[in-house]
């Protein structure tokens, strides 16, 4: 990450605990841990929680794997992200604004899709199933790309951590209930008498899924519209598409010349020890003999709490230390918390050594995510908010996303112990591209 002002200011100019205490409590923090939640709900819908049951419904773990891919709809969002930025909804943008429309457009497409998801059995037509999880991806990136622009114009870059922060912990939460939730759920539906899979309870969890999304929907409803940046008219087509399509690309080359491949590099590879592995953790867990109880239980409890704990110290340490400092230490943790599955998978069936495996992965990814969304903030020019901020989180699971396609051959091939070792080795050449990151002297993201 280029250092932000954070890391570069005077020592007297930190917060002390109290203010930054009390930075969580504002408005645009709160509106962030409901739009984060909504945020974060449909990611495990269509991998984690999606793989549970289709290992449960028979499906084996290269299919899985492959699956996976239908995340590519978030390593391509930058696509369409120009669209997202400038592109007026009929009625609805007059009505709502720019980003409220799109965010409400998009939450209407994911909870459409998992309703029909919920629909489908898998057991007896997986290509159905796909195209549902395909459309809540789809649903789910775009409104990625206008959440991202609404909290990046929502405050300065001084309040940018906490934002993080609270978002992430939204986000977190909402993923501890996509999984451990509609794993609860699930479970809760089940009739004792019948085989052990049951599509009518995975049916239940995943409308109950769908109708989480209200929370946020109430959230965009009575948020305001952030003041954005006028965009003068375009005065024909190919003016509208260099603005829209050409100008947030030039100009990110523009600001860091060479440097911006270093940058994009970093971007790309943060976090592919975590979302490489998280492909086949769930799978790890059925094929390990823990229940949908008890995994569910042990996120549940544990995993809320240090997830919070992850993104209050990831959050804080960025406002008080600097944020490069934190993304080298969420990159650390990451890798290592991925060598404790591989101890796990020796270890047979043991909750206690479940939760604490799970407890320090919570903890590690709560750090690292806060760091890293504060950085990437950092990079954004706001009169591209929407744009940049997508061309970034894409590059940042489309080679992980990629890669985690052949997890479940890997698995097969070589067993989870070496798998996941292997994803923890992924992120060592994460630490040096930090180091030099961080090397980079800084270049302000323009205000206006």
């Amino acid at each position: 990450m280029i250092p932000s002002t954070h890391d570069q200011a005077p020592q007297d100019d930190k917060p002390t605990w109290l203010q930054t205490i009390k930075v969580y409590l504002e408005p645009a923090s709160l509106r962030m841990l409901s739009l984060g939640f909504s945020a974060g709900l449909p990611l495990l819908l269509v991998f984690g929680t999606l793989s549970f049951w289709l290992r449960e419904a028979g499906v084996d773990r290269s299919t899985i794997g492959f699956l996976s891919w239908v995340g590519l709809a978030y390593g391509f969002k930058w696509v369409w992200s120009p669209l997202v930025d400038r592109m007026p909804i009929p009625i609805l943008t007059r009505v709502l604004g720019r980003r409220r429309s799109w965010l409400l457009l998009a939450q209407a497409i994911i909870m459409a899709g998992l309703v029909s998801m919920a629909m489908t059995d898998p057991k007896l037509a997986l290509a159905p199933m796909v195209w549902c999880a395909i459309s809540v991806a789809f649903g789910s990136a775009t409104q990625d790309i206008a959440l991202d622009a609404f909290r990046i114009e929502s405050a300065d870059i001084q309040h940018q951590a906490a934002l993080a922060a609270t978002y992430q912990t939204g986000y977190r939460l909402a993923m501890i209930w996509s999984g451990a939730g509609a794993l609860w759920i699930a479970a809760r539906a089940e009739t004792a008498s019948a085989a052990n899979y049951q599509y009518t309870a995975w049916q239940t969890a995943y409308l109950v899924m769908a109708a989480s999304m209200l929370p946020g929907v109430l959230t965009v409803l009575f948020s305001s519209e952030p003041v954005q940046r006028a965009i003068p008219p375009a005065r024909n087509a190919a003016e509208w598409l260099r603005g829209a399509l050409v100008d947030p690309f030039a100009e990110f080359l523009r600001r860091y010349r060479w440097q911006a491949a270093l940058i994009l590099a970093l971007i790309a590879t943060y976090r592919i020890s975590d979302v490489v592995m998280g492909i086949m953790a769930n799978p790890f867990y059925v094929d390990m003999g823990y229940t949908k109880d008890e995994v569910a239980a042990v996120t549940k409890i544990y995993g809320v709490v240090m997830t919070l704990v992850g993104a209050f110290i990831g959050g804080s340490l960025a406002l008080r230390m600097g944020v490069m400092r934190v993304l080298l230490l969420g990159a650390v943790l990451s890798a290592a918390s991925n060598v404790l599955f591989s101890w796990l998978a020796g270890q047979g069936h043991d909750v206690s050594k479940l939760i604490f495996v799970i407890s320090a992965d919570n903890l590690a990814s709560g750090i690292a995510s806060s760091a890293f969304i504060a950085y990437l903030s950092s990079l954004t020019n706001v009169n591209y908010s929407a744009t940049q901020y997508a061309l970034f989180s894409s590059m940042m699971l489309l080679l992980p996303k990629f890669v985690a396609g052949y997890s479940g051959v890997y698995v097969d091939h070589f067993g989870y112990a070496n798998f996941f070792n292997a994803t923890a080795l992924l992120g060592a050449p994460v630490l040096v591209l930090v180091w030099l990151a961080s090397r980079i002297a800084a270049r302000p993201t323009p205000t206006h």
